[in-house]
Parts: structure tokens; sequence; C-alpha cells
């Protein structure tokens, strides 16, 4: 079944729409919440909020693509939710993803001073568009989907030293273009 007739399903507000959307994209959802979260019985709660946020957000929105749609909803949930089970400790799991990533975006009260999320998002989008493919690829796998970095290096066909190097090298990347577009990082 097309996205499009699965949007349709849940327009007419089918119970249809979560079963057909769980086989297409189910997959790619519970890999996002299970990378972040680790746990398995954390992540079938997850889930089950994120179709239901999905549910509710189908209609008014027409996503396009879906699996993207559906992936940020189950990586928002899974991440509110890990912050919340780590909040007193560090998990190291994701912390160390995002610490990675630190030293390249503004802290929370430098986005709100100095640019929207919304802006910040774009910034990093047209940035993105700056990358090869691979490392586009790469960056995408252990930053957005949250994989571990030897996963993320097997994805993308390369050694864990190499990718490894790769993400380091992007990081910079990233911070040398926040850094012109006037974003303080």
């Amino acid at each position: 079944m097309s996205d499009e007739e699965i949007i349709d399903l849940f327009f007419e507000r089918s119970e249809q729409a979560i079963t057909e959307l769980t086989k297409k994209h189910g997959k790619a959802a519970e890999r996002v919440v299970r990378n972040i979260l680790g746990d398995k019985r954390d992540a079938e709660e997850c889930l089950s909020d994120t179709w239901l946020g999905v549910w509710n957000a189908i209609p008014p929105q027409r996503p396009a693509p879906l699996r993207t749609f559906v992936c940020r909803i189950a990586r928002n949930l899974a991440t509110k939710r890990y912050h919340a089970n780590t909040a007193q400790k560090r998990d190291g799991r994701y912390d160390l993803a995002l610490d990675e990533l630190a030293e390249c975006l503004p802290d929370r009260g430098g986005v709100e001073e100095a640019l929207s999320a919304k802006e910040l998002a774009e910034a990093i989008d047209r940035f993105l568009d700056t990358l090869s493919y691979e490392d586009r690829f790469l960056f995408m796998r252990r930053y957005w989907y949250a994989d571990p970095l030897p996963e993320a290096a097997r994805m993308a066909g390369m050694r864990y030293g190499t990718a490894a190097v790769h993400l380091c090298r992007i990081r910079e990347k990233l911070k040398k273009q926040l850094l012109k577009e006037g974003v303080p990082v």
C-alpha cells in the first residue's frame, strides 16, 4: 500500500491505517526508539505512543514523506522518555551521540535567544545538502536514527575508525558552517 493510500485511511479514520502504517514503516520507527531507549518494554510503549501521535496528527496534516514523519514522532517521544528515565544518571548509550554534537550546536538558551529551533533545523538541512551521500548517510544514521557508531559504520560500509574520523570532520564542518551563518556555538 502506498503512503498516500495510508494517509487516506487516516483521513477516513479507519483503524486499518495503523495496521498498514505499522506494516510499512513500523520497523524503521522501532529501530529509532530501540536505539534511543535500549529497553524493549519502553520501546514498545513508545511505539504505541507513536501510533497514537500519528493518529492525532493525521488529519489535518498530509505528511510527505510519511516515513520521516513517523520516525520524527517516534524519535521525539523516545528522546523525552530517555531523558525522563535518565534524569539523575548518565546512561552513556544515547548521551554519547548527544555529547558528540554538543560542541557544534548552541545550548538551549542560545537557540532560544539567537535563533528559533526551526531556523537552526533549516541551517543544519542546508549543511547536510553540502555533504556527500556517504557522509550525509553516516551523519543521519548516527545522530538522527541514533545508531551506535559501530552499527552506523557498518551500514555505511566503513571501518569503525574511518567512520569516527568522518564524523569528527563532519562535526567540525557543521560548527564552522553554523558560525558562518551567525549561530553562536
